[in-house]
């Protein structure tokens, strides 16, 4: 597993009380000397005693867990390091990432690299798979990488749809790499490296309870976000679907989807939908899609008619004349 000082540093000093990305943000560009972070956190209320020694002790501990998970674990990145990749957008400190622990090709979430994330809901129907897999192959026609979260449903159609044309695809986790979730996709995480791509997390412990993981999951809809140049909507419930899924009691089933549109909103990133009035309007897999639509013109409106017109939107200028066909 590789790191550097500079990464080790940063996260040992996130193990202090009250010390988050914000703090992070605000008082540290990275490579500082750990007498300097030091006494940056004894400026704190909740740190004014902590001493070198402190530092240094936590410093090992650190160590220590990360080499519990070299075998599943590449290195981690942190930010200073010369390969801590550039999120996109306009974001605040307290949203902007300071480390990520990979195994793969980090360099894919540099911003060099056209990366496209597609999202949606948990258990889509064969129609939206069908759609979906159609505007994900357009999609890698351009040389895009594939981002998304390794979920059940529409983020497995956007891996797998990558892997099947050869293309390459990040799954941004919301667990440590040692402990992949969902569990049934390990083999489909696995295969994601093996070909070339990009398992990404902020986390190297395990939740401790289940309102935690639901945070770190709102997290990872705003990784989603961060490090790709579009973000597309396949299809999902919205709150007043009136849907109920047994595997889903008491969640909001458009939770994800509308978060990490959200986040993409606010940070300036081009959004998109898939959905065509005539196939769709009675389908409430798709009721979110209809209501962002209502609510927002500048989402861009996918369906098979405009398809490949709409996706080269979707592209960074400088992507627009680097077509790939096979």
């Amino acid at each position: 597993m590789e790191y550097t000082e500079n990464a080790v540093n940063i996260l040992t000093a996130i193990t202090f009380k009250g010390i988050g990305r914000a703090w992070i943000v605000k008082n540290l560009k990275g490579n500082e000397k750990i007498e300097k972070i030091v006494s940056l956190l004894k400026t704190t209320k909740d740190n004014k005693d902590i001493t070198l020694y402190d530092f240094e002790s936590a410093k090992k501990q650190l160590i220590i867990r990360f080499n519990a998970f070299e075998d599943c674990c590449d290195g981690v990145v942190a930010i200073g390091d010369k390969n801590f990749p550039k999120y996109r957008g306009n974001v605040k400190e307290s949203e902007q990432p300071v480390s990520l622990f990979y195994k793969g090709k980090i360099d894919l979430l540099n911003k060099s690299n056209l990366n496209i994330t597609i999202i949606g809901l948990l258990n889509p129907d064969k129609k939206i798979e069908i759609s979906e897999k159609m505007v994900t192959a357009e999609i890698l026609k351009h040389g895009a990488t594939i981002v998304s979260g390794l979920a059940f449903g529409c983020d497995s159609i956007a891996h797998k749809t990558a892997l099947e044309k050869g293309g390459k695809t990040i799954a941004i986790l919301p667990s440590p790499l040692n402990c992949i979730l969902p569990a049934r996709n390990k083999n489909l995480a696995f295969e994601i490296v093996e070909e070339g791509g990009l398992l990404v997390t902020e986390y190297y412990e395990n939740f401790k309870t289940t309102m935690e993981l639901s945070s770190r999951y709102k997290e990872r809809d705003r990784l989603q976000a961060l490090f790709c140049d579009a973000i597309v909507l396949a299809a999902s419930y919205a709150q007043n679907s009136g849907y109920i899924h047994k595997e889903l009691s008491g969640q909001k089933l458009d939770s994800g989807a509308r978060l990490a549109m959200g986040y993409a909103k606010e940070y300036g990133i081009k959004r998109a939908l898939i959905y065509n009035e005539a196939k769709h309007s009675n389908n409430p897999m798709y009721d979110l899609n209809r209501q962002f639509l209502k609510e927002d013109s500048t989402i861009f409106r996918i369906d098979s008619e405009n398809m490949t017109e709409t996706i080269k939107k979707l592209l960074p200028q400088k992507q627009k004349q680097t077509t790939l066909f096979y």
